[in-house]
């Protein structure tokens, strides 16, 4: 178990730090109000992480590396990439509703969230 959580930390800690450095480039470059930085992070993210689960389900890779690349990189780096993994998942598995309902019940109870914890935060 602390193995496990070590790995996560470390691929976590460079995830968050590709994250930062890719996001501040393209903020930079970009010169925009759109989010292009986090957009680029989620997109890339989901596409490392539909690239290393295809892997570990040849067995290419070992319990451990993907332990490290999904929860640890992926994770730091965007969680949106397992968000959209887990709802690849969903329907592979037979169960689109519920791919539909965790997918809606995410972005509303999310957006939800953010709008109260803004309004609390006004509070203090």
């Amino acid at each position: 178990m602390f193995k496990d959580f070590l790995l996560v930390g470390f691929g976590s800690f460079f995830g968050g730090g590709l994250r930062f450095l890719v996001s501040r480039l393209l903020a930079v470059s970009c010169n925009s109000t759109f989010p292009f930085g986090t957009f680029t992070v989620n997109v890339l993210g989901c596409f490392i992480i539909g690239f290393i689960s295809s892997l570990s389900m040849n067995n290419w890779l070992t319990p451990n590396t993907r332990l490290l690349l999904t929860t640890g990189f992926c994770g730091g780096f965007t969680t949106f990439s397992t968000f959209m993994n887990e709802n690849a998942a969903m329907m592979k598995d037979g169960m689109p509703t519920t791919a539909l309902l965790y997918t809606l019940a995410s972005l509303v109870l999310g957006f939800v969230a953010l709008i109260i914890g803004q309004q609390l935060a006004r509070v203090f």
